[in-house]
């Protein structure tokens, strides 16, 4: 039985402890996708808050974590560069409304378009990305202001703690499960650190590697409550020209990754969430975004998986990592500013681990070389590019294949009724693939005067298949034959019909008695 609401085997404790877990994890994430998009650190913690916040409250997918991701931020790179932030806000208002149209004409449905070879290949190319963006973290300015390679004890020390939370994460649940383990992990590693003064980077070294010489002094994620303010934009055509390109992107980008994700989650939860109301959930905090001062987002698979790991399934758990964020930039930032970044780093290898999917090399063996290529095809892009062109790319790709495939599959038995008329009983679909094999089946110089196609056992399902239909009738009608078409559905019928003025065929639909009709004649 599948739970439509998502909620199934949530409770209190657990989602208010995996949304801590996922908070801390937000922090770094947040602000580097902020440097990403060339804004601000606040501006992606606000959009982490914001974003969190409304989707968990009014989203369709309980248990999934949004904030400011790194495929929404490269789409604002150019934008912000050369009009400045207002117009990010502005975009990003007008993305909002974009996705949330998208929900009200019910367009989340679309997501079941995409096969199953797209999908793995969409969650191997992300688990790969998350795996990626972390070696970052291995890497630290030099005297000249060059990042390199740590060398030395600094890397020991970092692949110790990074070791030692993931072995933490791996068998404190093999102990116990009443506290998610990223959770005891991050905290054990941090007093480990601070405790014995061990040489290891933390999270505000991280923002300070990111600012100027001159802000590093005075570097700090405190900050304050997120304040409306309409985007200081001029309201005319140009400024829609100029963001409507960027929005247009953002809107597609956040609605697949979101929608990706949430048939990931339920997948891996037994449930099912609702991709329309997701879309108006997303649509929503992105318009809220644009009139705070948030950089906007969507779904983000890396802390969602954190918090499904960790045990949150409900609502509260995306709706306390929000609000302890916000209590984290308000109240507690040089708490968070001393993590060090090992651990969260750490708690990230878990997810690329837990996230890829390790039994697509066996599906590889046993699926068709053409859904290994798609596989092998999306999580390339997904790496090399963008989630969103890879997802397309894929799904291009898959239809094509299957229109290939199924072109071949129209065939045709042939015999002669009592009447001396020669009839064609054909099977398979009739498209624009299968075209050229159609007009292979028949032979209008040597068929006897009338010649019947009978449709019982196949469908015409494209203008193609009509124009199809209509050269052989005049190819017969050149030889001084007639052609019949018998049992052809409704909706084969309505296409015809709707192709009245350039098709002519007969349409006979009562063999037994031989009563003819030219509807299109």
């Amino acid at each position: 039985m599948i739970d439509i609401t998502g909620d199934r085997g949530s409770n209190v404790k657990n989602d208010v402890l995996s949304g801590i877990t996922v908070a801390l994890a937000l922090v770094p994430e947040a602000v580097a996708f902020a440097f990403v998009a060339g804004v601000e650190p606040m501006v992606g913690l606000y959009a982490a808050f914001m974003m969190g916040l409304i989707t968990s409250a009014i989203g369709g997918r309980p248990g999934m974590i949004s904030g400011a991701t790194g495929a929404m931020a490269v789409v604002m790179v150019a934008l912000v560069a050369q009009h400045g932030v207002q117009y990010l806000f502005a975009a990003v208002l007008l993305a909002g409304l974009l996705q949330i149209l998208a929900g009200v004409f019910k367009l989340g449905k679309f997501i079941r378009l995409v096969p199953y070879p797209v999908m793995l290949g969409f969650v191997n190319g992300l688990a790969i990305v998350i795996f990626l963006a972390q070696l970052g973290q291995f890497k630290i300015t030099n005297s000249l202001g060059e990042l390199e390679w740590m060398q030395g004890s600094a890397l020991y020390y970092m692949l110790g703690l990074v070791g030692l939370t993931m072995a933490i994460i791996f068998l404190l649940p093999k102990l116990t499960k009443a506290v998610p383990a990223s959770l005891v992990a991050i905290v054990t590693v941090t007093l480990l650190v601070h405790g014995l003064d061990l040489e290891a980077r933390t999270v505000i070294d991280f923002v300070r590697g990111m600012l100027p010489e001159e802000q590093k002094a005075s570097a700090t994620l405190a900050g304050e409550l997120p304040s409306f303010a309409i985007p200081m934009v001029p309201f005319n055509l140009q400024t829609l020209y100029i963001i409507l390109p960027t929005s247009v992107i953002l809107a597609l980008v956040g609605l697949i990754e979101s929608l990706l994700t949430l048939s990931l989650i339920d997948e891996m939860t037994d449930t099912r969430g609702s991709g329309n109301r997701e879309c108006v959930g997303q649509g929503v905090a992105n318009t809220v975004n644009g009139v705070f001062g948030g950089m906007g987002g969507c779904a983000m698979i890396g802390q969602s998986m954190i918090n499904i790991n960790s045990g949150g399934r409900g609502r509260l758990s995306g709706i306390t990592a929000a609000l302890v964020l916000l209590g984290f930039i308000l109240f507690a930032a040089p708490l968070i500013e001393m993590i060090p970044l090992a651990a969260l780093v750490g708690v990230m290898f878990i997810v690329v681990i837990g996230t890829f999917e390790w039994a697509s090399f066996r599906i590889i063996r046993g699926v068709n070389k053409e859904d290994a290529f798609v596989l092998f095809l999306v999580t390339a892009v997904t790496v090399i590019a963008d989630l969103a062109i890879a997802v397309v790319v894929g799904v291009i790709v898959s239809a094509l294949v299957f229109a290939w495939k199924h072109a071949k599959h129209i065939s045709a038995k042939t015999h002669t009724d009592d009447d001396g008329w020669k009839v064609y009983e054909l099977q398979g679909p009739l498209f624009f693939g299968s075209v050229s094999y159609f007009k292979d089946l028949f032979d209008p110089q040597n068929d006897p005067q009338d010649v019947v196609i009978d449709f019982n056992e196949s469908r015409v399902w494209d203008s193609s298949g009509v124009d199809a239909i209509d050269s052989l009738a005049d190819k017969y009608l050149q030889q001084g034959k007639k052609l019949h078409i018998r049992h052809i559905s409704a909706e084969c019928r309505a296409l015809m019909n709707k192709a009245q003025g350039y098709v002519e065929m007969n349409l006979n639909e009562d063999p037994r008695y031989k009563i003819a009709t030219d509807k299109l004649g």
